[in-house]
């Protein structure tokens, strides 16, 4: 598919975002979600349009209206968001998220059987505490990330007697540690995902420093070939948390945090799992199992 014109939107309700349409519409529907930034991905979003595809980026926390932190947000924010893009005409639907966000689009799969597509980049197989405050302004004690119909949906803890390095910081290590303490609460918070009827594209680097995104991609295409669900695994050893597609600028370095990964990796798994997420927009071809 060729590059095609496309025509932006400003959204401001029910959620800050951006719809990006192709000038002469399309039937597929993208949702473009962030991680932990709580950015808007604009120049995702575009980019996908440009492919041929509605896409849809929206701010899911820390916006008017929504829980500041990922503490208990409701998976209806996504289902809602699947809405908007359905009255933009799209029948087939792919939500697209980043780590947090990728957590956040395989558990709305799970409970909105209209997901067609999940492409998960750095994801979890599991459900994980929250990330800063809930609309209570507290952090602690944990709480989930996610809600669904009202309800927490059950989640592994922090364990807090990781002693924090000087940043920036590789956290992955508290993870795997937090997962070890909890190791009782990791079956009751695991995704789903052989539930979900949509398809997986996962796509995880093995030097992720954030937490180990590769592993959980790993476990849910496991869980996945149990059942004979479709999904499709994109990996590179020496790749981070933050891949990147074809035509993205490069991940800013951050003060904060440790990524892992070269921007040479992250652009080469990118670019390795782009021609999957193009046969998606397109209407996909049957999917293997692992890849």
């Amino acid at each position: 598919m060729g590059i095609v014109d496309i025509a932006e939107y400003r959204l401001t309700e029910p959620w800050e975002g951006l719809l990006v349409a192709p000038a002469r519409g399309s039937e597929v529907g993208v949702l473009v979600l962030a991680g932990s930034s709580g950015r808007v991905e604009r120049e995702r979003a575009r980019l996908l349009a440009r492919q041929g595809a509605v896409a849809l980026a929206i701010r899911w926390f820390g916006g008017p209206g929504q829980t500041p932190g990922i503490c208990e947000v409701p998976l209806e924010t996504f289902t809602a968001a699947v809405d908007a893009l359905q009255r933009e005409g799209a029948r087939r639907i792919i939500i697209l998220g980043a780590s947090k966000g990728a957590e956040a689009a395989l558990l709305t799969a799970v409970h909105d059987p209209r997901v067609d597509v999940v492409v998960a980049l750095s994801p979890a197989s599991r459900v994980w505490c929250n990330v800063g405050p809930g609309r209570d302004g507290e952090q602690y004690p944990y709480r989930s990330s996610w809600t669904w119909q009202e309800r927490p949906l059950p989640f592994v803890p922090m364990d807090d007697s990781w002693p924090s390095p000087e940043p920036p910081v590789a956290v992955r290590a508290w993870y795997e540690l937090s997962e070890r303490t909890f190791s009782r609460l990791l079956p009751a918070a695991e995704i789903p995902v052989e539930a979900a009827r949509a398809d997986l594209i996962l796509v995880a680097g093995g030097d992720d420093a954030m937490w180990p995104s590769l592993p959980s991609a790993e476990e849910l295409v496991r869980r996945r070939r149990s059942t004979g669900a479709s999904s499709r695994l994109i990996a590179r050893h020496d790749a981070g948390h933050r891949p990147r597609l074809p035509g993205e600028n490069p991940a800013s370095a951050s003060p904060w945090f440790r990524y892992g990964g070269t921007p040479e990796a992250d652009a080469l798994l990118g670019e390795a799992a782009w021609p999957h997420i193009l046969d998606a927009i397109a209407g996909g071809r049957p999917l293997g199992r692992t890849g």
